[in-house]
């Protein structure tokens, strides 16, 4: 919880006097609020404290605190598009939770994209002069392929000037959108905001529909996770948008990062067929990692795995696959304590859905190219190369001294 720990606790882990608590309280440094029962005793940001415990231990130790940068550590660099705090996500001081109970992700692209809430127009074709696609090739393969084509050939969207640029994020989303149709043989509709030209596309029915469009808002963006930073990354060194969000559907590979809904998707299959136990044995077994729960951000749950949770227990509360998720989740809760993440919600929507597998990872990749196309803008105006350094643990040049001798 945000305000969990008494004035004696919190002294405690700062290593400091109350009078010191209440001054870090005064100067807005630590929340506080007042407790439940009839003292009402204060209690304090558990958050906040550890923040200054980090800063504290930061300035006697400013190597280590660079080491863990990298791994779930310090911030290393500075954004206005998405803050993560308190157990909840927030896309530009706006609650993603509540954005995905109405909103659609043509809005939030307007928010991450130009700070307004509202939606950006979206054009139905962008540049699809697509090399061809084989029968075996996956939508995933489909987005490379469009993506280097395009980038090398869209003249229009190769404009840097900083008004130009949301449109030309705009053409880059709706090329992904449009490879997914062609891979399934659908013509691009008019009038069709983005979530129902997917539902359109897989043959969803209005409810399945309302579900894609919610998954939708709630993966648009997540800070710096490993994709969002490849793309920012890839933008900081002045290549266009269509390079930017490639960089950013390679890093989805990988079984750390995007892979790990399908990693999700097989427990819960196994789930449905084994039981909870088993199914959970068998993978972590093999994953030698949990896939679907536990999240660092999140102690207390993912928000977004919670909000499309309980949307899908409301309105389909017969699928098969529901019954076997929440087994799922009783028996994590009790075996280790953790909750489920925005993985195990993916898994659960691809079975709504009926499958295919790789849908999860489609949907997770239309979404997150909001935040890579975000952050890719972000990094263009910055005008600064991200180029950090390495700390060398190789073997000493010849005829060097070692440090420290």
């Amino acid at each position: 919880m945000p305000f969990s720990l008494s004035a004696v606790e919190a002294t405690e882990r700062l290593g400091v006097t109350r009078a010191t608590l209440y001054a870090y309280v005064s100067r807005g440094l630590v929340r506080s609020e007042a407790g439940q029962g009839k003292t009402r005793a204060r209690r304090y940001s558990a958050e906040d404290i550890d923040a200054l415990v980090r800063r504290r231990d930061g300035r006697r130790d400013p190597e280590k605190v660079v080491r863990g940068a990298l791994t779930w550590g310090a911030p290393v660099l500075e954004s206005a598009l998405t803050l993560i705090t308190d157990g909840r996500l927030y896309y530009r001081g706006h609650d993603a939770v509540s954005l995905a109970e109405s909103r659609t992700l043509e809005d939030v692209a307007g928010l991450l994209w130009t700070g307004t809430l509202r939606p950006i127009p979206v054009p139905l074709r962008a540049h699809l002069a697509l090399t061809p696609l084989r029968a075996e090739d996956s939508v995933l393969e489909g987005f490379a392929h469009a993506l280097i084509h395009a980038g090398a050939r869209d003249l229009q969207a190769r404009d840097a000037r900083p008004e130009a640029l949301p449109a030309n994020a705009a053409r880059v989303l709706s090329l992904l959108f449009a490879v997914n149709e062609r891979v399934h043989g659908i013509p691009a509709a008019p009038d069709l905001t983005l979530h129902e030209r997917l539902g359109r596309t897989w043959g969803t029915s209005p409810l399945q529909t309302d579900l894609l469009r919610r998954a939708l808002v709630l993966l648009a963006d997540h800070e710096l996770n490993v994709s969002s930073f490849t793309a920012r990354c890839v933008a900081s060194s002045g290549a266009g948008m269509h390079h930017a969000v490639l960089g950013g559907v390679c890093a989805l590979q990988g079984v750390r990062h995007g892979l790990s809904t399908e990693l999700a998707y097989e427990l819960l299959e196994l789930a449905a067929q084994q039981g909870a136990a088993r199914a959970l044995s068998s993978v972590m077994r093999r994953a030698r990692y949990l896939p679907g729960f536990g999240h660092v951000l999140y102690p207390e749950g993912d928000p977004r795995a919670r909000a499309l949770l309980e949307f899908m227990t409301s309105t389909c509360p017969d699928v098969p696959a529901l019954s076997a998720a929440q087994a799922l989740c009783e028996e994590v809760r009790r075996e280790v304590g953790e909750h489920p993440n925005i993985d195990l919600a993916l898994a659960l929507v691809v079975s709504v859905l009926g499958g295919p597998i790789e849908r999860g990872l489609i949907l997770f990749a239309l979404g997150r190219t909001v935040g890579w196309l975000g952050h890719a803008i972000e990094s263009s105006a910055q005008g600064r190369l991200i180029r950090p350094r390495a700390k060398y643990v190789g073997p000493v040049p010849i005829g060097k001294t070692p440090p420290g001798e």
